[in-house]
This record gives structure tokens, sequence and C-alpha cells, in this order.
């Protein structure tokens, strides 16, 4: 019988094949109609070689799309969000190859046509698909009977879970063991007695084949009893860890070997493709960078510098980097040489400051020359700001989990930045705020969001920001 993971996996192998049949076909029908009206194809390439470089950038765009189907209770308008969510990120990431490869477009209305018609035909193909996964399970051709071994706070999250998922329309839960009638498992689950009736039960209800069992301390004297009972009679047997105090709400596994373990957090920069991936894009845009407009950049405020205020051109921090070690950070010198460099913020109104230094800490000039720091490695070019070492010591013993912050590399903006947490620190709460935000963005990166920050960045530039100074 079929689990709730492997439908998931048939249905989202169904819709990638849909959605590439959906943008091929797109294709071919807009440039059928575009050949009527006019001669020559609205690219400079061949109409194969688009197809396959639109397919191959969907199936690498597809990671990090985001599954569209697994809670039944999503709205309609949400999906057709994460849809075109989906679709700006593959139109933004083809873009890029496109100009990478030297291929022209020479009617940028086309492809415009062909993204805003993509987006409508897979929003209606994302709702029908759901439509029919919905109806189909609800007729319950998939429905499994379960028991529960124990009625704690973990099994009564496994239980909401249940029924307020897609494994609400595959498990059905007849009722609970637990040594006596628990209050915290739901009234609507029935309570079926001691754990030591469990055989003599299950002996009589052959349709149940699926035990749930809590793997609390409480009930784990009865674990393996009842685990031989299972593989005795073809049950399933399932463990459930109680995670409930002490770990946050989601929590991820890995292996170690054979042994399962679980982890506080998902980390995409873990693996280590992702890691080259991000490299590789840091490499690329620094070394970019550094060999075009670096040179310019550094002669014109270098000059500046010299000639407004006495000290060297490059003001040079030690600073906490990745896994808390320290590394040399490089600005552009933006205050007068004091001995308070290290240990106190910059303010508004900062005597330090010297006044070409003000509008480089306003246009945020003064970070760029840090693309130095992003090419050695030492820093990426997304990621959480790093802090003078004075700052780490004292706020990794105020703010709770400020070390999480350091699991990676620390960037020239983030997305703590494009929110507003940036400048001086007054209340405590601000840094919290930042240390928030980076562990968010450690949590969700993707490449996507990596531009969508240096978009951002670049557009906050543009417009001011209050609490760039």
């Amino acid at each position: 019988m079929a689990s709730t993971n492997q439908i998931n996996k048939v249905v989202e192998s169904i819709v990638v094949l849909g959605d590439l049949i959906i943008l091929n076909l797109c294709l071919s029908l807009l440039l059928f109609f575009w050949k009527k009206a006019f001669i020559n194809l609205p690219f400079s390439c061949t109409v194969s070689f688009m197809m396959a470089s639109l397919t191959l950038c969907y199936l690498a765009c597809f990671g990090s799309r985001g599954r569209v189907w697994d809670s039944r209770g999503i709205r309609a308008d949400q999906l057709v969000l994460r849809v075109l969510k989906n679709i700006i990120a593959f139109s933004i990431f083809w873009a890029c190859i496109m100009t990478f490869s030297g291929i022209s477009i020479f009617s940028p209305l086309f492809f415009v046509s062909y993204f805003f018609i993509l987006f409508l035909v897979l929003s209606i193909y994302r709702i029908i698909i759901r439509h029919l996964l919905i109806v189909y399970c609800t007729k319950g051709k998939h429905r499994r009977y379960a028991v529960f071994i124990g009625g704690g706070n973990n099994m009564q999250m496994l239980y909401e879970e249940m029924e307020s998922s897609l494994a609400s329309s595959v498990y059905e839960v007849v009722g609970y063991f637990d040594i006596k009638s628990n209050d915290t498992i739901s009234s609507q689950c029935p309570y079926l007695g001691s754990p030591d009736g469990f055989s003599d039960f299950m002996s009589v209800h052959t349709g149940i084949k699926h035990v749930f069992c809590s793997l609390s301390m409480e009930e784990g004297r009865y674990n393996f009893s009842i685990m031989n009972y299972c593989e005795n009679h073809l049950l399933y047997f399932h463990g459930v860890p109680n995670v409930c105090k002490g770990f946050p709400r989601r929590i991820w596994h890995s292996m170690v070997g054979n042994m399962p373990i679980l982890n506080l957090r998902y980390e995409p920069l873990g693996k280590m493709e992702n890691r080259i991936l991000k490299r590789i894009f840091d490499i690329a845009l620094s070394g970019i960078f550094l060999v075009t407009v670096f040179p310019f950049v550094y002669l014109i405020v270098g000059s500046i510098i010299k000639f407004t205020s006495p000290g060297p051109i490059l003001f040079k921090q030690m600073r906490t980097g990745l896994n808390g070690v320290d590394f040399v950070c490089y600005k552009f010198r933006s205050m007068k040489v004091n001995d308070e460099a290290d240990s106190k913020q910059a303010t508004a109104d900062d005597p330090r400051k010297t006044r070409f230094g003000d509008f480089l800490r306003r246009s945020n000039i003064d970070e760029l020359p840090q693309f130095i720091n992003v090419f050695k490695g030492e820093m990426s070019i997304v990621g959480p700001r790093p802090h003078m070492l004075s700052h780490t010591e004292i706020y990794a013993r105020l703010i709770d989990k400020y070390m999480v912050r350091h699991f990676i590399k620390p960037g020239v903006t983030g997305w703590a930045q494009i929110h507003g947490f940036r400048g001086e620190t007054k209340e405590l709460s601000q840094m919290g705020g930042r240390v928030k935000a980076d562990i968010w963005y450690m949590e969700h990166w993707t490449i996507f969001l990596d531009l969508y920050i240096i978009y951002k960045t670049i557009a906050n530039v543009v417009i001011g920001e209050k609490n760039a100074y």
C-alpha cells in the first residue's frame, strides 16, 4: 500500500511532466502565431535549442519551487501566488543563462507574453491537479486504519497533522492505548485501554495495519513487545519521537550510517552541491566586479579619502566569520583614525565620521572592498553581516541563538539588511531581529533568494535608507 510520501512523489512526477509539456507547448503555439505576423524568429538560436534551454532551466529550478499540493487546506489564491513566484524565479534564471550564453533576444515582448501565458496555464493546471487529488483521496481508496500507543503531546501533534493534511484522507485513527486515559490527546480519538491489551485488541481487529508508538520514556517499556508483535503479525510499526519538549515544532532527520539523527533545523547550504553553487556565484560576480569596476572605484574613492583625511584608504578590522573563525574584513575608511574603532558602533551623528565618509556609508560604497573577502572565500555576497569581535562576545551572552548565524559565511548584504536591520543597535531587540532574520535566511536559502536580496539591496541604495550611516 502506497504511503503518503509515495503518493506525493507520484503527484510530483505528474506535475513536473505536465509542466514540461505545458512550457514547450506554450512556446510552440506562441511561435506558430508569431510566424504568421513576422518572418524571423524572436531569438538567435533554433527552436529546439530554445526548448531545451527552457526545459533544463526549469528542471534546475524545480528543487527550489516548493510543493504546491502538500496541504488540503491551501486556497486557490495561495496556489496561484506560489506559481507566480516560481515563474518569476524561473524567468530570471533563464534570462541570466541566455545572457551568459550569448543568445540574442530580438523581441523581449515575445518572452514577456510567453511567461505570462505560462503563468496562466500552469495556475489552471495546478488547480485541476489539486482538485483531482482531493477527490481521489476523499474516496478512501488508500484509507489505512491505525492505532496509537501513548497519548502524550507528541501523539497529539501527530493526530493534528493527520487531521489537517493529506494524511487525513489516508489514515483513520481508530484510537489510542495508554497506561490511563490522557486528556492531552483529542477527545475525538477514543481511548482503547492499557497497552497490555494491545495484542488481544489487534487479534480481533485485523483490518488495522498501522501502529504508531510513542518513544517517550513513559511508554518505553512497551515498545519492544509491541514492535515484536507487529513484526510477527504483518503490522507496520512506526516510532514517534518525543520532540515536543525542548525541540522546535519543525525538525529534520538525517542518517549516520544506519542511525537516524534529529536535527534542529534544515540548512540548504549543508549540502555540498548548494555550497558549490553559491561559491561559483560568488567567485563569478566578485571576480567580474574586481576586474572591471573596482579599480576605477578604488582610484576615485581612494584619492578623495587621501585628500580629505590623513590615514589609510582601507579600514581593516577583525570580524567573526564562518564557524566563529576570525578574519580581516576590508572597508573604505569612512572615519578618522581613532582608538574606538574595534569597540564602538557608528551612530547617526558620529563625530568620528569624515564628511566624505558620511557619503560613503549612506551610499554603501564603503562596503565594496569586501568583494575582496568574497573572492578570497572569507565572505559571501549574501549572508549575515559580520560583526566586530567585541560585539560577538557581548551578544553571544545576551541573545539566544546568536552564534547560529555563524554556521554560514558572512555576507556583504543580507536578508536582515533589506528588512531594515542595519545601522546602530540602540536596543537589544534590534540585534535580536537581525539574528532571527539571519537564521531565517540560513534555513530558506536558494540561489534565487540571493538574487532577490541583491536586487533589493541595489534598490534600497538608489531609494536611500534612514539607517544607513
